[in-house]
């Protein structure tokens, strides 16, 4: 849970860098790779990293605008990045303008009941780094680079 609002400025922004890290390995032509067939794809699991942190910020109360438009079944990586950096941008702006430290901490309703606004954040980072870590499997599954998010990975140690 956060209680100050540079606290989760501070996260959202190491964690926003290590989930384009992950974006950015991503590949047009194995977008459709999952894990299984019926399961989430790497362009799905992209899509919506991109897009589902303005459901979080709404719920903290912050005025976050999802970008989806167009035939998702169309998307392209560079659609997916370009979509992340500017939500990524808009929570950063929106927390920085609109929050304060003593209302990370107010009690409010949401999906999952009563909670604080700093702890619906902590969810929003955790969310995002539950599928970057779906994504990373996948990413090695389609023979893709696999970028060091929380370290080094192998093949960034055999270098």
């Amino acid at each position: 849970m956060y209680r100050t609002v540079n606290d989760f400025i501070a996260d959202w922004s190491v964690a926003s860098e290590g989930t384009l890290r992950v974006l950015h390995s991503l590949s047009d032509d194995k977008l459709d790779q999952a894990i299984v067939e019926g399961h989430s794809t790497l362009g799905w699991l992209g899509w919506h990293i991109a897009t589902s942190p303005a459901f979080f910020a709404g719920l903290v109360g912050l005025n976050v605008k999802s970008a989806i438009e167009g035939n998702k079944e169309q998307i392209k990586v560079i659609d997916i990045v370009e979509t992340y950096k500017k939500i990524v941008e808009a929570v950063k702006s929106e927390a920085e303008s609109n929050l304060t430290d003593e209302k990370l901490v107010e009690k409010i309703e949401s999906f999952a009941g009563e909670t604080t606004r700093g702890a619906l954040l902590r969810g929003l980072i955790d969310h995002q780094t539950h599928h970057r870590g779906q994504m990373t499997v996948l990413l090695r599954q389609a023979g893709l680079p696999v970028p060091g998010v929380m370290g080094p990975t192998k093949e960034e140690r055999q270098g």
